[in-house]
């Protein structure tokens, strides 16, 4: 039975309802996580905020000695912590460890906060006046993560809010719980104050006691969209920040001088990596012009001959989706796009894995002809499927990705600076690639996202996610000779 962890103990939940953390590959039971009550939300709460008092006091170079204790044992914990993801995650250990390595790059950002939370200062904005701004904590913040990056995306949020000087709460997904247990143990280990950070599972009822819970000053939440726009809305309404990523339906657009053996590469590795599972999935190929055809062809030799098993193995190139019901939804997906005039050309549903057969697999599936206008092609699958769309010229596949509610990531494939410019600069998506498959930002630089791929003002990661965890305070000072001390 897993435990919270609340002002500094590992506490046994008083719930009455449980799940089973299951491996999508094998559905072996992993463990059991508990449905808690909204009564410890309000525990962890009232601890959090008790620390803050005290944390938010210490000098930001001693805060983030305590990142750097972190840092060093991620690191050394880093191939356990990889394991973990994939078994209860599925992805292959290669992603599993690309994704603790992206969390690692979040805590040394962080780590830069005595120069990220900075202000601004300028004298004699009148005769005798300065003004300044500066930075300072909000109180107790919330993270509520999803299932398919368990150890990085908390970290998209937790180290800057923990560097800021805020006090925090994390909710992992019910579904994949294992990660964030072994990473609260090493942050117990270094030497965080009680209460500074706090861990509640749980599934919606936690979440509806984190959005209303009036201790709680700000949320940070990654999801899908229906989810997002509840959990902003919700937030708002009591007042709260909140920063909440949603869904998406990525295009890539291939142009007829792209260099195609790269393309095909990063194409492949864009839709079926994770197994789809990602909101910087590729799930729809536009080709432009004379690109249709050999894109067309070496894109369904590639999706045929990829390695779908058990993501330990060795040699093994995308894991299982995360649940019996999300392989069910994908393949009703598939039939829907079907029904609507697509053709199959590779047909990824019902595979027979050896060894695996209780397992939640799909195999990468193309889909051919697919109307832009169709479910299909505006529905987020999140699975490996790939939607192939021929359209005439750039412009005709700029005006489709501006068409789309959705505004998470768009790449394009070419060898021209000038069209490259054009897409960048045209493009309704917050990730924008030039010649790359998953446009995802480095730590230092924000996880943006517009449209209904967004809700909020500032995104995770950086210097968004150090302005999200901070307020701003402007001080205007005069001093006068007569009011003030001479020496």
């Amino acid at each position: 039975m897993l435990k919270n962890y609340i002002n500094g103990e590992w506490c046994t939940s008083s719930a009455t309802n449980y799940l089973d953390v299951i491996n999508p590959a094998t559905a072996e039971v992993l463990g059991t996580v508990p449905l808690s009550p909204a009564t410890e939300v309000s525990s962890a709460a009232i601890a959090a905020a008790d620390a803050f008092t005290s944390w938010r006091r210490i000098p930001p170079t001693e805060r983030v000695q305590y990142l750097f204790k972190l840092k060093n044992l991620l690191e050394e914990h880093f191939d356990e912590l990889a394991r973990t993801i994939t078994l209860e995650c599925g992805k292959t250990l290669a992603e599993s460890k690309g994704e603790m390595r992206r969390a690692i790059e979040n805590v040394e950002v962080a780590c830069g906060i005595p120069i990220l939370m900075q202000g601004d200062y300028l004298e004699d904005v009148a005769r005798g006046i300065d003004e300044f701004t500066i930075r300072q904590p909000i109180g107790v913040t919330a993270i509520i993560a999803p299932f398919n990056f368990p150890g990085m995306i908390p970290f998209w949020f937790m180290p800057y809010a923990l560097a800021c000087g805020n006090t925090t709460i994390i909710k992992p997904s019910e579904k994949v719980p294992l990660t964030m247990q072994k990473i609260f143990n090493l942050l117990a280990q270094t030497g965080l104050p009680k209460g500074v950070i706090n861990l509640v599972n749980g599934a919606k009822e936690v979440v509806d006691a984190i959005l209303d819970h009036p201790i709680i000053r700000a949320i940070s939440f990654v999801g899908s969209t229906p989810i997002a726009k509840y959990v902003y809305s919700r937030a708002a309404a009591n007042g709260k920040r909140a920063q909440c990523q949603g869904g998406a339906k990525n295009p890539i657009i291939v142009l007829p001088d792209a260099d195609l053996e790269t393309t095909i590469k990063i194409a492949a590795d864009s839709a079926f990596g994770c197994a789809g599972q990602r909101c910087l999935a590729a799930s729809l190929a536009v080709t432009v012009g004379e690109a249709r055809q050999t894109f067309t062809e070496a894109i369904s030799e590639v999706a045929q001959t990829r390695i779908v098993g058990y993501g330990l193995d060795e040699k093994v190139q995308m894991g299982p989706v995360i649940t019996r019901e999300s392989q069910t939804r994908i393949e009703g997906l598939i039939a829907k796009g079907i029904d609507e005039g697509a053709t199959v050309l590779v047909d990824g549903r019902n595979p027979k894995i050896t060894n695996y057969e209780q397992g939640n697999f799909i195999k990468p599936t193309i889909l051919q002809n697919v109307n832009p206008q169709s479910e299909i092609a505006r529905t987020e699958i999140f699975g490996p499927v790939l939607g192939l769309i021929h359209l005439n010229t750039i412009d005709d596949a700029i005006a489709l990705v501006n068409s789309s509610e959705w505004g998470n990531m768009a790449c394009l494939f070419t060898t021209s600076g000038a069209a490259a410019r054009k897409f960048r600069y045209e493009a309704d998506a917050g990730n924008i690639g030039i010649n790359i498959g998953v446009a995802a930002p480095m730590a230092f630089f924000p996880f943006s996202g517009w449209k209904a791929s967004f809700f909020g003002d500032l995104h995770g990661q950086g210097r968004h996610a150090v302005e999200f965890f901070t307020q701003t305070k402007v001080v205007v000072e005069r001093w006068p000779k007569d009011w003030t001390r001479q020496f």
